[in-house]
């Protein structure tokens, strides 16, 4: 069976996301990047966010055990699944962090070689491996 190719954790790989905050929380926020603090209301948020996962670092492994999750970032490569549909194997992948499927995987060969998806971060796949796999990403 092929192996998951597990990629080293790269500070600047980010994902955008959306926070909606109170008036009296953002002020308080710009107060300490007013205060140089912070350099902007992003390094308060991230250093916010990085250190609640510290403090739940414990809960966060033992999440990861328990659902026998893949931690970090995992290319998942045409020959990897070549070679699982050779061998009438299937993939199931559990990640939390980075999934990416090549964009030389067709639907055909995803739906032949994936079982089950489950990415808790992101998951990164062509349109149509995705829309293939719709039903077996949870």
């Amino acid at each position: 069976m092929p192996k998951i190719h597990r990629l080293p954790d790269r500070p600047g790989d980010t994902e955008k996301i959306t926070v909606n905050l109170g008036h009296v929380d953002l002020g308080r926020i710009d107060l300490l990047v007013r205060e140089g603090f912070y350099s902007n209301r992003t390094d308060f948020i991230r250093s916010a966010i990085r250190a609640q996962l510290t403090a739940e670092a414990r809960a966060v492994d033992q999440s990861v055990e328990r659902h026998r999750f893949e931690l970090g970032l995992f290319d998942v490569t045409r020959a990897d699944l070549e070679a699982l549909r050779d061998e009438g194997e299937v993939l199931h992948l559990r990640v939390v962090g980075l999934a990416r499927i090549a964009d030389d995987v067709d639907a055909d060969l995803a739906r032949a070689a994936i079982g089950s998806l489950s990415v808790l971060g992101s998951l990164q796949a062509s349109k149509n491996v995705k829309a293939a796999l719709a039903d077996r990403i949870t």
